[in-house]
Parts: C-alpha cells; structure tokens; sequence
C-alpha cells in the first residue's frame, strides 16, 4: 500500500534543497522505563524498546508522572524537535549524515528519528535557534 502524497525523495540533492525545517514548541525529554511500560499516558513522541529497558522521549511536561512510573533520569536535558517537512524516503541515502554532520561542524549534538514521512531532530533546547539557522543554510546552499 503506498501512503499519501507517494513513496518519498530519495534524491540526496533535492531532500536538502527541500529540508523546510520546521521547530516543535513541545520540549520532549528522553528517558527510560522498566520493562513493561505503557507510555501511552505520557503521550510519548517515540518509545524504543531495548534490552536495558524501554526509551521513551516524552512531553517534557510528563516528566513528573514519568518518573512516578519508574521512569529515569531524574534530571534529563530538554530536547527541542525540528521536523525535515521534505518527504523522505526510509530508502534514502544521506540526509541522515549531511543533517547531522552540519549539526556536528557547529557543536550541536543531534538525535534523529526516522517517521514515514519525515525526519524529526531531537537538539538540545538551547540550541534550537541555532540549529533552524544551520539546516536552513543547508537548505539553501543545495538550492541551484
């Protein structure tokens, strides 16, 4: 079954010229939970299961009733998210590194996660500024 709006750019080129970074005013924090943890109260952004326990990156407004499920650390640095708009394909070839290595070059670290449609960056919330200016300097500079 294709999704709406087609398979997505695969084209390194055309996926930066379109990159149209976009900020979340959501800060999210990323934490982990015990084996077992239905996030779903917390309205998480993403969860990942792994063999030390369950990651989650939630509403930095649930830290509270994530921590009183079990959740840790107590104390975990706010993330801004930036979503990419440009439809990417998961068989792109790429962005991933281009995107966070202009991140990388300006000392912003960057954590990606990979939707259907898009590619959405977790960056530190004090940098979010700074790093919408790098991906749109990105952006232009692939434009012909």
């Amino acid at each position: 079954m294709t999704a709406p709006g087609g398979p997505g750019v695969t084209d390194l080129v055309e996926l930066l010229a379109s990159l149209d970074p976009q900020l979340d005013d959501t800060a999210y924090v990323v934490i982990i939970g015990p084996h077992g943890l239905d996030p779903t109260a917390l309205a998480p952004l993403a969860t990942v299961i792994e063999d030390e326990g369950t990651t989650v990156v939630v509403p930095a407004q649930h830290l509270a009733e994530a921590l009183a499920l079990g959740c840790t650390p107590e104390d975990p640095p706010p993330m801004a998210r930036i979503t990419l708009r440009v439809h990417s394909s998961l068989l792109a070839v790429g962005l991933t590194a281009a995107v966070s290595g202009a991140l990388a070059a300006e000392g912003i670290s960057c954590n990606v996660l990979a939707g259907y449609h898009h590619d959405h960056l977790l960056v530190p919330a004090e940098r979010a500024d700074d790093s919408l200016a790098v991906l749109r300097r990105l952006q232009a500079d692939a434009r012909p």
